[in-house]
């Protein structure tokens, strides 16, 4: 099936080459979106195909990739590399599956599969249904391209493509003032961290003159000294590579500084927040983190920096969420503190801990995401929680899955966030990293308290809309709904492939599959943390009481009869906090100030700048050489070439004026003419002769 690799990637590229080009504006809704699905459910089967043909192989068998290469994409010359010398540096468009990449396979294509589903019951009657879904499915085939390519360049093209379509897809009201600003900042923010990316392969090609993991890693694993040398600012080139690949990942996965794209995002379609953040665009950095392991495992005070900024971005995003009225900005920086969570587990080696989370948290994140789009969908396009209340008695199937969703990401067992988020949180217990430990579990305890506060603000209490919108709210249409529930079902089931040691290590069944894709370094073994079983019990006791607790606070403060008016006593109560969180910390100000506000100030100095100095000695002084050398022009053209042309034309007309007198049409004239020239002719010859 290896041939076959090559096609995944190729078929939501096709989808989007029928509706946004071959047959735009020829086709109708039905065949529009039955491309658009269809597309990715064939990747999703044959992804499935795939992956089970690797299983079976005996390449997994000895822990390798199988590698399919299509063309030689980048043949170059010889390149002078510090690891070996003179080399001939080629790339070649090349796809790979591993158990990294059938995780990531089996996740996108899936989950986003059902997300184009559901897209075509949520866009129903939106305009510009086609280019909605060309630019959905163009951004499926960038992430496959991300996710299934064996080097670092065809990485980087998925890497930069998810980019472009999170601004087109961000930006797709663009008739709206904010959507489009809020794709420009997300492709901005992401362009930042996507130079430190480049730094990174630029360095990898000048130690191995190759960009091809099957290339670098083993490599590395089998002579680590290969990145231990001296890199650049005083770092190793191990720690140089990690943090330049590392700055890419802040950008692409939010992490602190670069998240603040990412709750701006919400601005497009609620399906493109349920893409970008459960299925496709933010998992890339943890992708890319947990494939470069390697190179981390050599860097431990890069992966130190990890871990810490990965804790420091899910207590800081759990805190903004506290406050948040509208729906899917609580949503999306739970995908800031969640993504946390996953490089807090990176930062600490446990890379398939991180892969595991991301997992479950494809399957409760879509499904919330679709479940807030569906209480919009109800709600006439109503985001404010404030407006909205009672929703469970209109909207039964949207409420029950949301729950679910709530549920799983809070930690709750055994819902699938309770494995991966209890994992990470053990891990940390397991390395001795309590301040990190005591960050993860109040994480976990805020989660549970702002997911709860919005159920209970959302579903329960009396409706607070408009008799309009009471009137028109209804549950949303199968093709909405069915999407909720597989969804729902992968949120409850999605944890139980990867069951703690508590309850039997050799049951484990995502580990045994994944562990292979951590390389084990010559001469510096993983160290094994041990865990007793009841220290494992009773960290899981702890972290479930948290979460209980955050429920049970929710609850109390924002129940039934409670939710609104809470709202309002925490603002009276607290105002400088609750205006501190509410404005998120000020950091989009703080970044308008500088960044933003520097930039500005620079554009003005220069063009000051321009028109002043620039503009009077230059341009002016360009503006007189202009004129002179016009003026030495003109002189030339009246006196020289107009000249030369009125000589030629002087001397053709004396001539002419001279030899025409000699045709006078007198046959006399011309005897007279005839004889003085033989008269001539004799008069020569006698001279000649006597000489």
């Amino acid at each position: 099936m290896k041939e076959l690799l090559w096609v995944i990637p190729v078929l939501p590229f096709l989808g989007a080459l029928l509706n946004g080009f071959l047959l735009r504006g020829r086709i109708g809704k039905p065949a529009v979106a039955a491309i658009a699905c269809g597309t990715v459910g064939l990747a999703a089967v044959l992804g499935l195909l795939v992956i089970t043909s690797y299983l079976g192989s005996p390449e997994h068998a000895a822990n390798k990739p199988i590698e399919q290469e299509v063309y030689s994409w980048v043949p170059s010359g010889p390149l002078l590399t510090a690891a070996d010398g003179v080399k001939n540096f080629t790339v070649d468009m090349g796809f790979q599956i591993d158990p990294l990449s059938s995780v990531m396979l089996f996740v996108v294509t899936f989950v986003g599969f059902w997300i184009h589903v559901y897209s075509v019951g949520y866009m129903a009657h939106e305009e510009g249904f086609q280019r909605f879904f060309t630019y959905l499915n163009l951004f499926m085939g960038m992430m496959l391209l991300l996710i299934l390519g064996n080097n670092y360049l065809v990485m980087f093209v998925g890497w930069e493509g998810v980019g472009l379509c999170s601004y087109l897809l961000i930006g797709f009201y663009y008739k709206e003032e904010f959507p489009p600003y809020a794709g420009r900042k997300a492709f901005i923010t992401n362009r930042v961290g996507d130079f430190g990316f480049v730094l990174g392969l630029f360095a990898l090609v000048s130690q191995f003159g190759t960009l091809r993991y099957s290339e670098i890693f083993p490599r590395i694993a089998a002579n680590p000294s290969l990145l231990l040398g001296p890199g650049h600012l005083g770092l190793t080139l191990a720690a140089f590579i990690g943090i330049c690949l590392f700055i890419g990942a802040m950008g692409k996965s939010a992490q602190i500084p670069l998240y603040v794209w990412l709750p701006d995002a919400m601005a497009g379609p609620t399906p493109v927040s349920a893409l970008i953040h459960a299925a496709t665009m933010v998992t890339a950095g943890v992708y890319m983190v947990a494939r470069s392991n390697v190179i981390y495992q050599l860097a431990p005070g890069v992966s130190g920096f990890v871990a810490a900024i990965g804790a420091a971005t899910a207590i800081f995003a759990a805190t903004i969420g506290l406050v948040q009225t509208d729906i899917k900005k609580v949503l999306a920086y739970s995908t800031v503190s969640q993504l946390g969570y996953m490089f807090l587990a990176a930062g600490l080696g446990a890379y398939t801990t991180a892969v595991f989370h991301l997992m479950t948290h494809a399957f409760f994140k879509a499904l919330l995401f679709l479940g807030s789009g569906s209480v919009i969908h109800a709600m006439g396009g109503e985001q404010d929680m404030r407006k909205m209340g009672g929703l469970r008695k209109h909207l039964p199937t949207t409420y029950k899955t949301f729950v679910i969703g709530s549920l799983a990401i809070a930690g709750i067992p055994p819902f699938a966030g309770f494995f991966s988020k209890d994992e990470i949180l053990g891990t940390a217990a397991q390395h001795g990293e309590w301040v990190l430990y005591g960050v993860g579990l109040l994480t976990a305890g805020l989660t549970a308290f702002y997911m709860f506060r919005a159920v209970f603000m959302t579903f329960w209490g009396e409706f607070r809309g408009t008799h309009e919108q009471e009137h028109h709210l209804h549950e949303s249409p199968p093709s909405m709904t069915v999407p909720l529930w597989v969804l729902a079902v992968g949120a409850v089931l999605a944890g139980f492939v990867g069951l703690p040691k508590l309850i039997g290590a050799h049951v484990n069944l995502f580990h045994n599959f994944s562990d292979p894709i951590v390389y084990q370094i010559a001469g510096h073994p993983m160290g094994e943390h041990e865990m007793s079983v009841w220290v494992e019990l009773a960290l899981m006791l702890v972290a479930i009481g948290v979460a209980l607790l955050g429920i049970v606070l929710a609850a109390r403060l924002y129940g039934p009869t409670r939710g609104l008016a809470t709202e309002e006593a925490w603002e009276r109560r607290f105002p400088a906090l609750h205006r501190l969180l509410s404005n998120k910390y000020y950091v989009d100000e703080l970044y308008d100030r500088t960044v933003i506000g520097g930039t500005w100030a620079l554009a003005r100095a220069l063009f000051r700048f321009d028109a002043g100095f620039i503009d009077g000695l230059l341009v002016n002084g360009a503006r007189n050489l202009t004129v002179t050398v016009a003026m030495l022009s003109g002189f030339f053209d009246k006196y020289v070439v107009d000249g030369l042309v009125n000589l030629v034309a002087t001397i053709l007309d004396t001539f002419s004026k001279l030899f025409r007198r000699l045709q006078t049409g007198y046959v006399s004239n011309y005897a007279l003419v005839l004889a003085a020239g033989m008269f001539a002719l004799v008069v020569v010859y006698m001279v000649l002769h006597r000489g």
